[in-house]
């Protein structure tokens, strides 16, 4: 834990400090991300000092309903073969996320051409210098509208001559181990699997195509392999996963640690906590900056604990949410465009079950996608229930077992209202249940409730039910049964998910076209003595070669101005004007912003039949193989 603390905690310091310094000094430069450097290091060291190790053996339910060590030999085995899956993925998707073939950039997953394309114009953008928090490179009229937390800790290496390429690789290879790590001190060897293999039934098809693919990346399936769809793409979770993982083995260590002798409920000031309360805070308060939506499943999840813990847990929250409050406010608002990014909080039930292709009937889209998962919670739900309220009857009533009368419609009201009245009690006496009830909670809000453009962005949130209930669904039901239904429920839980993982990993050898190198280049010395601020005037698509240098276009790809809740056809309507060259052409690009308009490859596919009358009326500032850039100077020298 020391080591996951420690490195955590430098990222975490070092983003947080280049950002605010950065923020006051009007941008990045090379003194500000040292002295950050400096700052993050010193924190690191303190981080790995105060934190406390858990030495204990990991404990594991047996079947009489006792826990008993576990035998650290008969486990290593799967450790090591679950370290080597993991390693190949990490290895096989960081390792090519962006590499050279002859003078095509490519990438190795077709998830991230998009995704990547965006990071790497923010990672740029950031590097540039502008002033923080930075206007949006793909939008004219807002600030960025993204936790890019990960992308400023790309740039600051950035800033440090680490090849841009290189940085990728390395923050990919060093969050998938992090993640690793977290994911095996939060739900040892299982929590592992059941990150690494999810899924529900499509991958099963290979017995009948006998064909390796991933079947879980189909337009039809929602609950997609999560390290190909997830950690690949949402570079956030290369931080947010381990940091969130770490937090939850912190509180279920400082608020729901069983007595050793008992198995029942402890007092939680008596519980050693694995973080000191400043990591605990810096951790959690920073969590927008870095994903919005693991900051709101904590969230639930400590409102949860807070409602139904003793005093002490309600005090111990209230510091650390009330001393979390202003910092998450800021970075919250420092994300949204200063609160005016439109908020899609919508009634939908079902998540994506009626949308688009992964429509499909009730049963036949939750099995498609979640095979027995579903069943199994529901029913881990209601068995750590009724046991926590067992445990509890029976230490009210000597161990005599709790009398129910059918009999009278009072008697069955009493007995309701008393087990409802037990329910707080429950829950502090059983870890399990405390994290199961939000678990299931927070997917059931997921299931429910839009919070996203995207509808599918709500897997954001699932994943966070579904990695919280892991380590219980093993300890609490399945380990508990007879090794013959063990193998075949992680069988019927991963099969689908192994499929798909290694189809993924191998369908696809030669990679994705991205860009072409010499345009990218070719752009790159083009612009490199133009003002950061200026915004260009050009073709939208997410791989423009402006944008992979990290300069501002009016607009960028409008697929990820819709997930970022932009409503832009007039702004569109505008752009197009200008690029056709259009009578009042120069008003609409002085309203836009319009510093420089890029004539490109696109461009010319896209406007070519328009009258071009920048060609005649503006500046030249450059031209090559790859277009020309004019200077319209229509914004004062912006």
């Amino acid at each position: 834990m020391k080591w996951l603390s420690a490195g955590l905690t430098f990222v975490n310091v070092w983003v947080v400090t280049a950002l605010l310094i950065g923020m006051a000094a009007d941008g990045l430069s090379h003194v500000i991300v040292k002295i950050a450097l400096a700052a993050a290091l010193v924190a690191a060291a303190f981080a790995f000092i105060q934190t406390r190790d858990e030495t204990a053996p990991p404990v594991v339910a047996a079947e009489n309903g006792t826990t008993t060590p576990v035998r650290r030999g008969s486990r290593r085995i799967w450790l090591w073969l679950l370290a080597a899956c993991f390693g190949f993925f990490a290895f096989r998707s960081f390792g090519w996320v962006l590499f050279l073939d002859g003078n095509q950039w490519k990438v190795q997953s077709p998830n991230n051409l998009g995704d990547l394309a965006l990071h790497i114009a923010y990672i740029k953008n950031f590097a540039l210098g502008v002033p923080l928090w930075p206007e949006n490179p793909i939008h004219a009229f807002s600030y960025m509208r993204y936790p890019g937390g990960t992308d400023l800790f790309n740039a600051l290496l950035l800033k440090l001559n680490v090849d841009l390429v290189r940085g990728l690789v390395w923050a990919g290879v060093l969050g998938s181990i992090a993640t690793f790590y977290a994911l095996y001190r939060w739900g040892g060897e299982f929590g592992i699997a059941g990150f690494l293999f999810n899924g529900g039934i499509a991958g099963f098809q290979v017995l009948q195509t006998l064909k390796l693919i991933d079947y879980q990346g189909g337009q039809e399936i929602a609950w997609k392999s999560l390290p190909l769809s997830m950690l690949v793409t949402q570079r956030g979770l290369l931080y947010a996963l381990p940091a969130g993982l770490l937090l939850l083995c912190h509180w279920r260590r400082k608020y729901f640690a069983q007595d050793p002798a008992t198995g029942g409920e402890r007092d939680s000031g008596a519980s050693p906590a694995l973080l000191p309360f400043w990591l605990e805070l810096t951790l959690y308060a920073t969590m927008p900056l870095f994903h919005m939506h693991t900051f709101i499943a904590l969230s639930l999840l400590a409102a949860f604990f807070f409602a139904m813990g003793d005093a002490t847990t309600r005090k111990r929250l209230a510091i650390v949410v009330g001393a979390a409050l202003l910092p998450a406010t800021f970075f919250v608002y420092t994300i949204t465009d200063h609160f005016r990014a439109r908020s899609m909080i919508a009634w939908q039930p079902g998540w994506v079950q009626n949308k688009g292709d992964f429509a499909a009937p009730f049963f036949s889209f939750w099995f498609l996608n979640f095979g027995v998962w579903i069943p199994l919670a529901m029913l881990l739900t209601g068995v750590v229930a009724y046991r926590a309220w067992e445990r509890i009857a029976k230490r009210r009533h000597g161990e005599r077992e709790v009398p129910v009368s059918t009999e009278k419609a009072r008697a069955v009201v009493d007995e309701i209202k008393r087990v409802v009245f037990l329910i707080p009690r429950m829950i502090r006496s059983s870890p399990a249940l405390a994290f199961v009830t939000p678990a299931a909670l927070i997917f059931l809000f997921a299931a429910l409730v839009k919070t996203a453009p995207w509808e599918w962005d709500n897997i954001k949130l699932i994943i966070w039910a579904y990695v919280i209930a892991l380590p219980f669904l093993w300890s609490e039901l399945i380990a508990r049964w007879p090794v013959p239904v063990r193998v075949g429920l992680c069988i019927a839980l991963f099969g689908s998910g192994v499929v798909s993982l290694f189809g993924g990993l191998l369908s696809e050898r030669s990679g994705f076209g991205f860009a072409d190198r010499l345009e990218v280049d070719g752009v790159g010395d083009a612009v490199r003595k133009l003002a950061p601020e200026a915004r260009f005037a050009a073709f939208p698509t997410y791989n423009h070669p402006l944008l992979l240098q990290g300069r501002k276009v009016v607009l960028g790809y409008p697929g990820h101005l819709w997930t970022q809740g932009f409503d832009y056809a007039d702004i569109q309507k505008k752009l197009e004007l200008v690029m056709r060259g259009a009578p009042g052409w120069r008003e609409h690009a002085r309203s836009l912003q319009v510093r420089y308009l890029f004539w490109g490859r696109e461009e010319k596919t896209h406007y070519g039949t328009g009258a071009r009358p920048w060609e005649q009326d503006a500046r030249l500032v450059a031209s090559g193989p790859w277009g020309a850039i004019y200077d319209l100077d229509t914004t004062g020298g912006r």
